[in-house]
């Protein structure tokens, strides 16, 4: 391969790596404006899912230019392959994040329903499987991504006791059913992140080990059990 076409593909990698850091960073500001209720923090989350956005496309520019001009083999086929996918992962992630935001300024509005434990747990665990598959990524760590795969059990675990809870306050206090429904889609919208990371993480496992694993519940079930 020509040197040329290695720093296009060191290229892509280097674009992916500064579109997941600002996702990262997109997702903990938004944790950040809803437990802290900062309108401010809200403005600059929205304002930067432009440029994720304008990532994911040059990420996929890239790519193209890549495939139409160069003939790849099979292993820089996946490479170029999981690029575009965790592109658009990552792209999904900054949405999520927009929508956490949104939400939290109809919950500013209002005082708080209950205290934010449950919805800042699902969070910490999301991040961190979405900083841990990229390192995946990074260092090749396929063993990782199958374990990051096991831990979205745990996100779906809390998510489904926090919907019974909040079920429980509009039952109870029709007064409570709009900061319910905005913290169910809070709580939706880290399940959606961490399901993203768990994606992020499949097919960083296919690009090292030429292994597609998207449809084995198996590696799932592996996963914790939630906490409360």
């Amino acid at each position: 391969m020509s040197q040329f076409w290695e720093q296009h593909l060191a290229d892509i990698r280097e674009k992916l790596l500064m579109m997941s850091g600002l996702t990262a960073r997109n997702l903990a500001q938004a944790m950040r404006a809803l437990v802290e209720r900062d309108d401010k923090l809200c403005d600059t989350v929205e304002a930067d899912d432009a440029q994720i956005d304008q990532f994911e496309i040059q990420i996929d520019e890239m790519v193209i230019t890549y495939m139409a001009t160069h003939g790849p083999i099979a292993r820089d086929c996946r490479l170029l392959l999981a690029a575009s996918k965790i592109s658009s992962n990552l792209e999904r992630i900054a949405d999520q994040a927009t929508k956490i935001v949104r939400r939290a300024r109809e919950l500013n509005t209002e005082p708080l329903l209950k205290p934010l434990i449950d919805i800042p747990l699902m969070a910490d665990i999301a991040q961190e499987m979405l900083r841990d598959s990229i390192t995946a990524f990074v260092d090749g760590n396929h063993e990782l991504a199958v374990e990051i795969v096991g831990r979205d059990r745990s996100v779906d675990s809390i998510n489904k006791q926090l919907e019974r809870e909040l079920t429980d306050y509009m039952v109870e206090s029709p007064k409570t059913i709009t900061r319910a429904l905005n913290l169910m889609t809070v709580a939706r919208a880290i399940e959606r992140v961490a399901d993203h990371a768990t994606n992020i993480a499949e097919e960083v496992f296919y690009l090292y080990k030429a292994q597609d694993i998207r449809h084995e519940p198996s590696l799932k079930q592996a996963g914790p059990e939630g906490g409360n």
